[in-house]
């Protein structure tokens, strides 16, 4: 083998080798939110029927949300794919448990119904604004941006409470339906969660907004870099 063709098998391999290691959708955090697909489309199945299945199922999914943050963190494998992933089988999920709700408190429909779309639409916002400015996570926030989104995003601790007592309040309201647990404990976690719950609806309001100004803020530096090209 000349040195010409040696060069160009060892450029073929470095390269094979880089394409192996950096094979995102095979990342360790990745690959635990396809877990978390499935472990939510299992509680999505027992909904309905089995209440004991479906939170199980349910939690799970839950706990490899929290498992794939530090991961991320660990492994060094924090990627656009994953941040995206990991923000849209929030929203599904809870989305789904909501609809749910729908059907088990018809009277409170409407409730629900604003509720999936506020969360919705602002994590949507946030993400893409955060995309927009470069930051591999919507968890990424800029220190200069809002003190509140900036406090609870970079505080894991405010972060953890704010969204599991979240998801304990709609968890509470579907395990009610069915039964109020023992000791009434279903029921005393619904009524502590709540006030929580309503300030994380709060947050995602406010969240909606700062991430529709900073959209605006993307909009209006294009145009005036397209306006400097063209008097160029």
């Amino acid at each position: 083998m000349s040195d010409l063709e040696s060069e160009i098998f060892i450029e073929r391999a470095s390269l094979q080798q880089n394409k192996m290691a950096e094979n995102i959708f095979l990342f360790i955090p990745n690959i635990i939110d396809y877990f978390r697909v499935i472990t939510a489309l299992l509680s999505f199945y027992y909904m309905r029927t089995d209440y004991m299945l479906t939170t199980f199922w349910y939690l799970l999914s839950g706990l490899l949300d929290a498992i794939d943050g530090h991961a991320a963190r660990m492994l060094n494998q924090g990627s656009k794919l994953g941040a995206l992933l990991d923000m849209l089988i929030d929203r599904c999920a809870t989305m789904c448990l909501l609809a749910a709700l729908c059907h088990f408190y018809p009277d409170y429909m409407m409730f629900f119904q604003i509720s999936m779309s506020i969360d919705i639409t602002s994590h949507w916002f946030h993400v893409q604004s955060s995309l927009m400015k470069g930051a591999t996570s919507h968890k990424m926030i800029d220190l200069g941006a809002n003190p509140v989104l900036r406090h609870y995003y970079h505080n894991r601790k405010i972060l953890f409470v704010m969204c599991a007592a979240n998801e304990l309040f709609y968890c509470m309201l579907y395990l009610t339906h069915f039964t109020s647990g023992p000791f009434n404990i279903f029921s005393i976690i619904l009524y502590l969660s709540a006030p929580l719950a309503l300030i994380k609806t709060g947050i995602s309001i406010l969240q909606l907004v700062v991430a529709c100004q900073n959209v605006a803020a993307v909009d209006v530096a294009d145009r005036a870099a397209d306006a400097g090209n063209k008097n160029q």
